[in-house]
This record gives structure tokens, sequence and C-alpha cells, in this order.
């Protein structure tokens, strides 16, 4: 809201109303009546030169009003001050000699040549081109151990990123939602949305995630939620694959369903309606597709060369892998191995195994701290479901570059026939995960005495296909 002290005159944003009082020492016939003057009976030309003293954003939100505004807002002599302001070169500091200022006087004279809006346009996507070299900079540092850019969080942080929903009903209608709350984990982000007011599930079809970033990021300590901002899509899910083959858990107010890749989504055990979003997002790359893409599209990985070696067993050894498994906020096991490799022997039903956690060496076994399952709340309730939790799989090849990384929801599950763990001391549950490129499998056991789980088996699958592209090699 834009405020005038002392004549008695405010204009509220989104509206082209103006209310005038009585200035001190006037008297009004009824000092009660209060007269209304629409901004719309404004001449142009009061109105831009009211319009050119405001900020690029509230230029924008006064553009929505009506599109009589709009016209007026995109006004080139407007926009060709903003646009010099901020993107002039240094030699504005300069004195200007007499050949330099008419040709400035020449080039403002040709701003209404241009077809209206066109500096508005040049500006915003000059903006634009700013932030994404600006992100580019800021995540160019990786972390030679991880094999991740180092300052992912500080990349979120300062440029105010954050991340969307819009869910698609069958009739085409749309509904938007910015995320409830998010948490910041090792290697990946956990993002939250839920409401009170969901549309009804039977009536949707599909949810879009997005990634949202600030058009004006410059001009606000914290990101305000009513700027311009554009979408980068993450991420295309089909809601009428909700079933018992992909639920993975429940408590007493809610079942919990997953839909790769990372998403979790959460109903209410009793009205069968949405009660909360859960979306798994790993570092990898995560700046750029929640950046870079568009509205439609998502942000498409560069090519990728192979490095190619005459090794007999190249791209089967030299891996190194990270997992980190949590309960949003609640970490239950942190590990790296190193130097992971495998045999032509070992490749069956298009995948490579590699064994990372030997069932019959005793001193690999790993146990999980605290007692596992994945938290959860909404805006009314929250909760604790038990056996479920987020497995981050960070996998780095020989060269230490990224070669499969992904976050997402996982349950235990009590194996349907009997394993070799039996031999334990203990109830055995596996956990499983598997996508196009790759897959893990863990074995757990639960000690009575301690109370606690131990990983006794782990295994990673790498598809054959991707091995082949990554490496050139004809496995």
């Amino acid at each position: 809201m834009l405020c005038r002290q002392g004549s008695g005159v405010k204009f509220a944003r989104g509206s082209s109303v103006m209310t005038q009082c009585a200035r001190p020492g006037q008297h009004s016939e009824k000092p009660s009546s209060v007269c209304f003057i629409s901004l719309d009976r404004m001449p142009s030309e009061i109105l831009l030169n009211i319009f050119s003293y405001l900020d690029v954003v509230s230029l924008l939100c006064v553009g929505c009003v009506n599109r009589r505004f709009y016209h007026l807002t995109s006004d080139n002599l407007i926009w060709v001050k903003i646009y010099s302001t901020a993107f002039s070169s240094k030699r504005r500091y300069w004195k200007l000699t007499s050949v330099e200022e008419t040709a400035t006087c020449v080039s403002l004279l040709s701003v209404e040549d241009k077809e209206v809006g066109y500096w508005k346009k040049e500006y915003i996507t000059r903006q634009i081109s700013s932030l994404k070299s600006a992100l580019a900079h800021i995540i160019m540092p990786v972390n030679p151990y991880t094999g991740l850019p180092v300052k992912t969080k500080e990349a979120l942080r300062v440029f105010g990123l954050g991340w969307a929903i819009i869910l698609r009903e069958k009739n085409g209608k749309e509904y938007i939602m910015r995320h409830a709350d998010h948490s910041v984990n090792d290697t990946s982000v956990t993002v939250v949305w839920y409401d009170k007011n969901w549309p009804h599930l039977a009536t949707l079809s599909t949810l879009n995630l997005y990634g949202v970033t600030p058009l004006f990021m410059d001009q606000y300590l914290t990101p305000d939620p009513n700027s311009p901002r554009w979408l980068s899509l993450i991420g295309k899910y089909d809601l009428s694959n909700l079933s018992e083959s992909t639920m993975m858990g429940c408590d007493g107010l809610i079942r919990i369903f997953c839909l790769n890749p990372g998403l979790l989504v959460g109903l209410w055990q009793k009205e069968d309606n949405l009660a909360f979003v859960m979306a798994n997002l790993h570092f990898h790359h995560l700046v750029e597709r929640s950046t870079l893409g568009s509205a439609t599209l998502p942000y498409m990985l560069p090519p990728h060369s192979p490095l190619v070696d005459d090794s007999p067993e190249y791209g089967l050894q030299g891996y190194q892998m990270h997992i980190d498994m949590h309960g949003v906020g609640i970490f239950y096991l942190c590990s790296t191995f190193r130097n992971l490799f495998s045999r032509r022997e070992c490749i069956e039903n298009g995948y490579v195994k590699f064994v990372v956690i030997s069932l019959k060496n005793n001193r690999e076994h790993l146990p999980l701290i605290g007692k596992v399952g994945l938290a959860w709340r909404t805006n009314v309730f929250d909760g604790f479901i038990e056996s479920c939790f987020v497995v981050d799989v960070t996998l780095l090849d020989e060269h230490r570059k990224p070669f499969w990384c992904v976050s997402s929801p996982v349950c235990m599950r009590s194996p349907a026939y009997p394993s070799d763990g039996s031999s334990f001391l203990g109830n055995t549950y596996y956990v499983d995960y598997m996508d196009k490129e790759g897959g893990v499998h863990a074995e757990l056991v639960w000690i009575e005495e301690t109370e606690e789980y131990f990983i006794v088996s782990l295994a990673l699958y790498l598809s054959v296909a991707k091995i082949n592209h990554w490496f050139g090699t004809k496995y």
C-alpha cells in the first residue's frame, strides 16, 4: 500500500479507487461523508507521472488491476529508465561528452518507436538472465569428496528459491500451492505442502511439481510471496496411481503413498482426501532443475561425453556411494562406502550387482540410530509412521563425478520367504528401491535385546544401459 502523509490520499494496491478526505482547516457540510474518485477518470499523463515513481514490483502489480493500467504501466519511457538504471555500464559515472549526450537524447527519442511493452520485456528477460548467471556462478565450486556443489544450501537461501505444486482437476481447473515447510538435509531437501482446503481427491487427475524463483530477489531481504516469479517444471505425477500397490504405510490418521520419483502423498484415513504432499529432492542438479526449466518443460541435462578406457572391467569398479537414511529431520544412518566393484558375471536382468555390505562379514554390519519412522505434520495434526523413512543415495564414478543420485521414501517389509539372515537373533526386514537407472536392496534385522535395527546386507544395482552410455562400454 502506498500512502502520502498529510494529504489524506491513499492508494491501495490492486484498487483503482482513491479516497479523498478534507484537509486540516477545511469544513465539510457532512463531516461523515467520503468522496470516491476513480483513478480511471484521471488523464493518462497524470497516471504515467504517478506510475513513474513506483518500484518494479509495485509497477507490475498495478498493471494487474485492469486493461488500461496494464497498457499504461508498460510504457516504454518508464521501462527504459528502469532498464538503464539497472543495466547501464559503469561509464555512467563518467562525465558525458556533448557527443554522448546527443546520442543519449536520440536514443530516448527512438524509445516510442518500439511497440508498447518492448522495454518491459527487455528488462524482465535481462533480469532473468542475470539471475541465472549468478546462480550458475554460485553453484560452480564442487566438493571433491561428495561430487556435489558446495554452496547449494547457500543458493537456496540467498536467491529465495522455493517450490510449488499445481493440482489439476479432470475438468482442467488448476490449484497452485506454495510449499508450507521444508527441511535441508545433507544431500537433499524435503519439501512439504499441507492445507485445510485441499480440492477433493476424486476430482484430481495430475500433480505437477515446480521450482519457483523470485524475479526481483535483490529488493527483499525476505522474498515477498506476492512478487513476480517464474516456474521451472521438475516432475509430473498421475494421482490416479494411488492404489494399494503404491501404499507404503499408515497410522491411526493417515495412509501414505509413494509416486516415483521421490513424491509422498498422505491421505486421511476416514475421508480419503489429501492430508499433505511431500517431495524429496536430491542436491544433484537441484538448482538447475528448480530454475532452468520452463512452465511446460523440465531442465534437460547437458549431453555426456564418455571417457573411453581399455581396462577390461572399465565401468565396473572404483565407485563411491554415500547413503543417508532419515525420517524428515531425524537421521538414522549416514555412511560412505568406497572402492565398490563388480564383475561381468554379476550382470543379471539388465543390472549389475555391487555388494556394499556383506551378510557374511559381521564387521560391516551397521546399526540404525533411534526409532525408525517417518515424521509428518499438517496445520492440524502431526504423527509418526513406523518402518518408513527416506533414503538419499549419491553414487560417484571412479572420476568422482555423480553417476546416480536419488532421494526417495522407502519402507521396511517382511520377506515372503525365510532368508539367510534367519540365523540372526531377530526378525528380518527388506528395504527396496528400483528405477530405470539403479536400485538398492537392504536387509535389516531387529535385535530385541538392544531394541535397534542392524543393516546386515546392502546391495547396489546399476543399469547396464546406464553404464554403457556413461562409459562407452558394451556390456
